[in-house]
């Protein structure tokens, strides 16, 4: 029988930065690692595909770090690959434990068993949205304003060539409150900024902001940054700089 994570080899799902950020903003990032449980190898996967795109939001969790010491904001991130699980899809969803990404086959999350899928969510998908959800129990109980950030990056070209020219997407749902003030202090700067591109929230299948955003009726939005932006230290310091000038305008529009 496959044996669990393993504590000492595996690391925790979660990976947390400012755990007592005094921000308003609470930043989160679904997909910041590339981590795979030892008993699964590579998942029948090459290296380089590891370090791809299909594997995790490159860039993001580096740029989202320095954010978090910029701001003061708690920051929670998740350590695996989203090709073992993607934490930000609803369960049972067939993107949830992806067979195929990008045309790559995922040979490790073919015809896996409903034991193998039960671990994954109890050992990787629960632990990191358990955080999220504790997190935001304890700043309601505090009575803190809280803006809740999902932190994503996008590939500038789709796999059939066709180029993004968007910078950074602000994503949100119906709620636009805070989408429409961040677009507008990012509209002015030096940035191509799209709003809901290169995606929106998908209610069919998104997990992280239907669930913690509307579901707990919190102020949310998405972040979504051009991988090529953040794929180098000084981009990623850059960005994060950015956002928090973004960020800390935005909070004072809101009277936080």
């Amino acid at each position: 029988m496959p044996v669990p994570i393993d504590t000492y080899f595996d690391p925790s799902p979660v990976m947390t930065v400012c755990t007592v950020g005094a921000s308003p903003f609470l930043l989160v990032s679904d997909h910041a690692g590339s981590a795979i449980p030892r008993r699964l190898g590579d998942l029948g996967l090459s290296a380089e595909d590891l370090d791809d795109h299909i594997a995790l939001d490159i860039g993001i969790f580096a740029t989202c770090n320095w954010l978090a010491q910029r701001l003061d904001a708690h920051y929670i991130a998740q350590a695996y690959s989203r090709l073992v699980i993607d934490c930000n899809r609803q369960l049972g969803v067939p993107t949830s434990m992806p067979e195929v990404s990008d045309g790559r086959a995922v040979v490790g999350s073919q015809n896996i068993d409903v034991a193998e899928r039960g671990r994954r969510v109890s050992e990787i998908f629960h632990p990191y949205h358990d955080a999220i959800g504790k997190a935001l129990d304890a700043r309601m109980i505090e009575g803190r304003h809280t803006v809740l950030c999902a932190m994503h990056s996008f590939t500038r070209h789709m796999a059939d060539g066709i180029a993004r020219p968007w910078d950074i997407g602000v994503i949100h749902g119906p709620s636009r409150e805070v989408g429409d003030m961040l677009l507008g202090v990012l509209a002015d700067g030096e940035f191509c900024v799209g709003r809901n591109e290169p995606y929106g929230v998908d209610y069919d299948n998104d997990y992280t902001i239907p669930v913690h955003g509307d579901g707990r009726k919190i102020r949310s939005i998405g972040i979504e940054i051009c991988q090529d932006m953040i794929n180098h230290d000084a981009g990623q310091r850059h960005c994060a700089a950015v956002l928090e000038a973004a960020f800390r305008t935005v909070a004072d529009q809101l009277g936080f």
